[in-house]
Parts: C-alpha cells; structure tokens; sequence
C-alpha cells in the first residue's frame, strides 16, 4: 500500500528536521509540510491537493471515440491502471488519503472524455500493473511507464510526456552529475525494477571497467524511506523520475536536482507512455485522444497545473524507439 498523505508530510517534516541537525553552519528553516509549502511546483504554479480538483476537461470526438474496441465502448469505462505511491505530482492521495490525484490521472480523464468513456483508476503495486495489463484486468497503464524495446515485445505504447529522470541531493551538495563518472564514488539509491535501475547499474559497470570508484547502490522503494536517508547522509543522492524530484525539491526548499538524464539513456529520446496490452486494438484510440488533447491545449493545461511543462510532447508516437535492450 502507498503511504497515505499524512504519512508523507511527517516524512517530509521528518527530514526538514533531521537536516537541520547535519547541515553544516545552519538550517535552512524551511517548512516541509505539504499543507503549508508543498502545493508550490516546481513552475511556481499553485498546486490544489485537495480532493476536489476541479480537473481540467474536454469534449467527446466521436470519429476517434469510434477507435475504441467494441468490448470496451458497450461497457462504457476505461479501466486505467496506476501504480499506487508517494510520486508527487504525477500519482498519489489528495488531503482525504483517499482520493487519487496527479498528473497522471488528470490525462487519463481527458483521454476518457475523448473516448466518451469513464474513467475507472485501479492502483496497484509496481509489478501488478504489468500483471493486470497480461491478464486483461485493466485496459491500460498510465502510470510513468517508458517505452523500451523489452517491453515492446508485449505491449503496445502511445507516448505523453518526456522521460526525464532526476538526481536529487542536499542543496549545496556541490557536486552535479552529468554523466556515469559523476557518480563514481557515491551512495545513490534507487528504487528496485525501475528503469532508472538499470540505468545506475550500467552506469556503475562501466565506471569500475574504467578504474573508477564503484557506486553503492541502495534501493528504497518508499518516498519517506529516501527522504529520511538523504537528510541523515546515509545516502548522496536518489535517482527517480525528475517530476517527483524537482517537485519535492520545491516543496521543501532543502534539496535540488543536480542532474537529469534521459531515462532511455544515452541513444535514445526517452517517453513516457500510455501502455496496453500488444494488439488489442485500444492504441490508436489511445494515441488518437492524446493527439486531441495535444492540439486543443487541454494537455498542456495539465502539465502546467502540476509543473511538468518542461516534459511536454509535441505529437504522440505509437510504439517509437525505446530503451533498448542489455545484455
């Protein structure tokens, strides 16, 4: 189960606390609570984190609502998975601890409204999302999923956003990390399964074939678990998507990104995408919707409402290059 939103303002003050305590010189004495400073964005936008969220809508297009398999469009919902947890802003509890609001679930209720279906949100751990989508449980994933070319071989994608991944450190940690050599020598953590992962791990691999220090890699898989780490210097810096990062850090004044990269490495552009099982037939009513959205601005609405401006697509892509394999 995901922490609930109480559970991520005592992790938060948590860790406002603990850096006072090992910062060098001073605290910052920022606040952390999410209900005092934590609805600013990283844009400087507002952030409602109330249940009633006035979400941004759209009409119905009948010509792409017609895309939409027959099974799907006679039971008249859209079952959209999500993996439940403490990723602000793009998945997690409004100030009820019940209510499920971010970006992502904003964009899977424009993608509804274009499609004339309801949106139904099921959130599952990390793994079960893939398992819902095998089994047929649920007709797609939003939930922060990267196109790689593993992936492909099972699902189909229509990409939405950027995949931007951010190291967040202590501000004024005095190190940034632009490349696998930046991050020689550091704890970093990260959470276990995520491409972000993958990347670390080869990352560390071709640091220690050089001569370099190796990376001791910690894995949280809990927000408040990370937060708490960073501030004691149990750990140097976590590496996760840069929309919870950046936002975090402008919540609570105490950290910074000091680095992004492309969560499909270095070869390819990485995307974030609406994911479905592979062939059956609900991608292009997927892809159509968001290109909808895309051109009457309701897309670039959501960004802004959340902070993730600078993610934004220009087009959406059936199945484009993703992260590709390794070994």
């Amino acid at each position: 189960m995901p922490l609930p939103r109480r559970a991520l303002v005592l992790a938060a003050a948590a860790f406002s606390a603990t850096l006072a305590l090992t910062a060098c010189g001073s605290s910052t004495g920022a606040s952390a609570d999410l209900g005092a400073k934590g609805t600013v964005a990283p844009n400087g936008i507002t952030v409602n984190l109330t249940p009633d969220q006035k979400r941004v809508t759209t009409a119905k297009v009948d010509a792409i609502a017609a895309l939409v398999p027959e099974e799907i469009r006679k039971r008249g919902t859209l079952q959209v998975v999500d993996s439940l947890g403490t990723v602000p802003p793009l998945d997690f509890h409004a100030t009820d601890d019940r209510t499920i609001i971010g970006a992502e679930p904003d964009l899977a209720h424009l993608i509804g409204d274009v499609l004339g279906l309801k949106v139904e949100l099921n959130p599952v751990s990390w793994e079960n999302v893939f398992v819902g989508l095998d089994s047929g449980k649920y007709d797609v994933g939003l939930t922060n999923i990267t196109v790689t070319e593993a992936r492909k071989e099972k699902y189909d994608f229509a990409t939405y956003r950027l995949d931007i991944l951010g190291f967040e450190a202590k501000k004024g940690a005095g190190w940034k990390v632009t490349g696998p050599q930046d991050v020689a020598g550091h704890t970093i953590a990260v959470a276990s399964g995520t491409n972000q992962e993958k990347l670390l791990i080869a990352w560390n691999e071709a640091n220690v074939k050089a001569g370099l220090k190796p990376v001791d890699i910690k894995y949280f898989q809990n927000s408040s678990d990370y937060y708490l780490a960073l501030a004691s210097g149990r750990i140097d810096a976590y590496l996760g998507p840069n929309p919870t990062a950046a936002f975090h850090a402008a919540q609570t004044g105490e950290t910074e990104v000091i680095g992004t990269y492309s969560g499909a490495g270095d070869q390819v552009l990485g995307k974030i995408a609406a994911t479905t099982k592979k062939d059956n037939g609900l991608v292009k009513a997927l892809n159509g919707a968001i290109n909808e959205v895309l051109k009457n601005g309701t897309y670039a609405q959501v960004l802004k409402r959340w902070g993730l401006d600078s993610e934004a697509v220009q087009t959406s892509e059936i199945n484009p290059p993703g992260l590709p394999k390794t070994g």
